[in-house]
């Protein structure tokens, strides 16, 4: 492990354009639990199934049981940016990291101090009418009863990307633009099996992948070097 962590701040070193790719297991040390591990909000008991509830149809017809659920388990607010957060944070300082491509909806790498954030799957920090489209905080959605609504009366819907959406045609082109011209692209805490998402790192035409993450991956075959282990173990090194 110690000749991985030593290839790793090498490669790091080497590097002038680096981007971070990462899922849900960033956030974890954080506190804030993942989907697919055997803890995960997926393999626990709700009402509805957790894909239904996150879903645009469930949110259309049954959109006080999606707040409930929203609100319990997908308020962010009170996490804060662990140490991969915040060494992503110096990278991009130092001029070396040019860009975080996230899975993650919560904000940690903003509230660590990282400036391009693409957000594959939008924001909890970002909530719009859906009548006249006015913004509205998180702290206001979160702290709402019932269906938080607009002063116009519209509901208000939270910017993220719920099943049955696409993606942000932006922030789309964004992440693809970054990855085709980086030198160096790290994966981390994704298991790369949520597409379209994951298929985004087939961009990347540079010369050294590494790969972060506890389980295996689809991808470990292509990249230069995989670590299995923990993240905030691995980002404390740097």
């Amino acid at each position: 492990m110690e000749e991985k962590l030593e290839k790793f701040k090498r490669l790091i070193n080497e590097s002038n354009n680096i981007v971070f790719f990462g899922g849900a297991g960033v956030s974890t040390e954080s506190g804030i639990p993942d989907f697919r591990s055997k803890d995960g909000l997926y393999n626990q008991k709700y009402k509805y199934p957790p894909e239904m509830i996150l879903s645009h149809t469930f949110f259309m017809n049954y959109t006080d049981e999606f707040y409930k659920f929203y609100r319990e388990k997908m308020n962010s607010l009170k996490y804060n940016p662990n140490i991969t957060h915040i060494k992503l944070a110096e990278l991009e300082k130092s001029g070396k990291l040019k860009a975080v491509i996230t899975q993650n909806i919560d904000g940690l790498h903003q509230k660590a101090g990282s400036k391009t954030v693409y957000e594959l799957h939008g924001s909890v920090l970002r909530n719009y009418c859906m009548k006249c489209h006015k913004f509205y905080n998180a702290e206001y959605v979160f702290n709402s009863t019932d269906i938080p609504k607009c002063e116009c009366n519209g509901i208000i819907k939270p910017d993220v990307v719920l099943y049955e959406e696409g993606l942000d045609e932006t922030v789309l082109s964004n992440s693809i633009l970054a990855l085709q011209k980086a030198d160096l692209l790290i994966v981390a805490g994704t298991s790369l099996t949520v597409y379209p998402a994951s298929g985004l790192i087939n961009y990347f035409k540079g010369n050294n992948m590494v790969l972060i993450n506890k389980d295996a991956t689809p991808y470990d075959n292509i990249a230069n070097l995989v670590i299995n282990e923990k993240l905030g173990k691995v980002f404390e090194q740097i």
